[in-house]
């Protein structure tokens, strides 16, 4: 080869490096449109029924059932005022304020009985704890129906049907098992030498989970809390069984009054009220949604 030729391969070498990198780039940029496309396509298929249960309740009753479109061809916000005005003499208020109530105290005693009892469970050794633990966590496999039947009976005995204490009273005894199991990874997950410093300060128990522990759980807390509320919230069948009263009654059991088999149902209202309804959750989860980032951040903590 002569000294002529060695520029001419150079550049060659430079020319077929470039067109490699231009073809990652071609085969990059194209997997990211498939995988664009795709994802663009799960969202619209997975947020289609709330899209059209929003323009459902601005239908009239005729076009809810009979119209298969999307938009609808006439507009008309008469059941939000027929949703606002409530149902059988009790105000859509009234029936906030009730599942608001059930779920602001169902988040406050699920953290206040779960942090606890998860704190003893990865921190204090006492006879019988792991199994104990296995215990709780075999309760996973229980389905609500199953236990159903007993504790309407225990209920009913102690003159508690047709209150808030059948359906609070779990939360804050610590018969929330997934969100204590939740937590027990969680703080096993915090290093000891955070609990020696502390003990050797002259700590106990008790200070140590309320000033180490306890803060440090903030991702695990909120976690729990947006869980607790959205599943408080959506609970049909508990308050079906034990509210009587329909001035107790929740959003669930409210919605469940506009579908009657026997004579006309108000479709549009029961839609209207469908929307009011998801309204705060879709509030909380975007007000908390921060803190399920941070959680799984901090998932990965070593000692």
């Amino acid at each position: 080869m002569t000294i002529t030729d060695a520029p001419a391969t150079s550049r060659e070498v430079d020319h077929a490096a470039v067109a490699r990198r231009a073809a990652a780039k071609n085969r990059r940029r194209v997997k990211s449109v498939i995988f664009h496309t795709i994802a663009i396509a799960a969202t619209i298929v997975v947020l289609y029924p709330a899209a059209w249960m929003l323009f459902a309740s601005m239908k009239p009753n005729s076009d809810i059932i009979g119209n298969v479109q999307l938009l609808p061809d006439i507009w008309t916000l008469e059941h939000y005022a027929s949703a606002l005005s409530g149902i059988g003499g009790v105000s859509f208020w009234t029936f906030f304020g009730n599942s608001l109530l059930l779920a602001s105290l169902s988040v406050v005693g699920t953290v206040l009985s779960s942090t606890v009892a998860a704190y003893a469970f990865a921190r204090i050794s006492f006879p019988g704890r792991n199994a104990m633990f296995a215990i709780m966590i075999g309760t996973l496999l229980l389905p609500f129906h199953v236990t159903i039947i007993p504790q309407y009976i225990l209920f009913n005995n102690l003159g508690m049907v047709n209150t808030y204490i059948p359906l609070l009273a779990p939360k804050f005894l610590a018969a929330e098992a997934f969100f204590i199991f939740l937590m027990v990874q969680f703080i096993r997950g915090i290093p000891r030498s955070l609990d020696e410093a502390a003990r050797i300060d002259g700590c106990g128990h008790g200070r140590t989970f309320w000033r180490i522990i306890l803060p440090l759980m903030r991702p695990a807390i909120v976690t729990s809390s947006i869980f607790t509320f959205i599943w408080s919230w959506n609970d049909f069948l508990g308050p079906l069984l034990y509210l009587k009263n329909p001035s107790l009654y929740t959003m669930p059991i409210a919605l469940r009054q506009y579908v009657d088999q026997t004579s006309v149902s108000d479709y549009g209202a029961q839609m209207a009220m469908a929307v009011l309804a998801l309204l705060p959750v879709m509030i909380f989860f975007v007000v908390f949604q921060r803190f399920l980032i941070n959680g799984v951040a901090t998932q990965g903590l070593k000692g």
